[in-house]
Parts: C-alpha cells; structure tokens; sequence
C-alpha cells in the first residue's frame, strides 16, 4: 500500500470514528458484491480497529462472516480486526474459530496464513481452556510452515502466547516443540525458539 493511500484510509477511519452513519456505511460495504471494494473497505476497518476497537464490537459478526469471501486480503484484514477484538470479548470471537482454521491453511497467501496464526495465538493467551481449544492448530501450523518466510512473525506470535497462563499441558507441548529449534537453530531462530521457552519457564 502507498504512503499516500495508508494516509487517506486513516484519514477516513478517523472520521468513520466520529461520524456513525459513515462508519456503519464502511460496515455495510463488507457486502459489497465488488471484490475490491471489500478488500479495501476492510482494510480501512482494520486502521478503525487499531485506533478505537470498542466501536467495533457491536459489528463482530460482520468480520466473522467475512472470513467467508473468496479474497485472501479482506480475510486478513477482518482477521486484523478480531485479534484486537479478542482482548476486549473472546466469547464474541469465538465464531471466528472454523474461518481461522480454513485461513490458517490457506495455500496460497502467506499474509493470510499469518494473520489467522496471530488470531488463534490470541485467542488461546486468553485463558488456559482456549489455549487447549487453539493449540493443535498452532501445533499443525509450527510444523507446516517451519522455514517459511512468515515463520519469523509467527514466532512473534507464538512469544506472546508463550507468556500467558496457558493449560500446563499445551505449556509442555511448547515447550518440546520449540527444544529443537533452541539447541539447533541459527540467528534469530534460536534466539527466539530460546525466548520461547524461558517464558514457559518463567509460568
């Protein structure tokens, strides 16, 4: 995205933000039956979520179902928007699971993999029952997509999850799965794959 266009979409999230009618317009062209207007509406929700999620909650579905459309961008950037909406209301996220599976193992974008990797990591640091309801997917995941080029980001998101109260079981199962990579990987690898497990340490 061109600086110039990041610019007018934040430009426009924040008017969304003061002006209902314009923000619950942007929510209805979620339905538009243009592919780019889809993608580029949801990407300028994406900016509303990351400045002020509350005015998103009410609209929750509206991403959830979204997770649906054919476009890989307007999934991730609906899966954006309910990673931030997660901290503020799981329950309401919830619905969200099947979409993020079916995304997570998307074979054609990467940015869409990643972004439901991000959701389900979060949605799993909330509670030590949803870490057990996540993780076998995000097990799946870390084996699938090891030496990808979003693996890096997704060991970002992996180090947050490593950081809640997770189930004590789903703790171990990380804490085995990242033992490889700290006695054998290289770089940034390593080092991260280390953090990882000194976070399950710390619990």
């Amino acid at each position: 995205m061109s600086d110039s266009l990041k610019a007018q979409r934040e430009q426009l999230a924040h008017i969304a933000l003061e002006n209902k009618d314009i923000l619950a317009g942007l929510i209805e062209r979620m339905a538009d039956s243009s592919r780019r207007v889809r993608q580029n509406t949801a990407s300028t929700l994406s900016l509303v979520a990351h400045i002020d999620p509350d005015a998103l909650v009410e609209y929750v579905d509206v991403f959830i179902d979204a997770l649906e459309r054919p476009e890989a961008q307007t999934k991730w950037e609906c899966l954006d928007v309910l990673t931030v909406l997660v901290s503020l209301d799981a329950d309401l996220c919830a619905s969200a699971l099947p979409g993020a599976e079916g995304a997570l193992f998307d074979e054609d974008s990467g940015p869409l993999r990643l972004a439901a990797f991000r959701f389900l990591c979060c949605y799993g640091s909330v509670s030590g029952a949803r870490s057990v309801e996540v993780w076998p997917l995000i097990d799946e995941a870390i084996q699938c997509y090891h030496g990808d080029v979003e693996f890096h980001d997704m060991l970002v998101a992996i180090a947050a999850f490593s950081s809640a109260d997770l189930d004590l079981d789903v703790a171990a199962s990380l804490k085995a799965r990242m033992e490889f990579d700290a006695r054998n990987g290289k770089g940034g690898l390593k080092k991260r794959a280390q953090q990882i497990i000194d976070n399950l340490d710390a619990e």
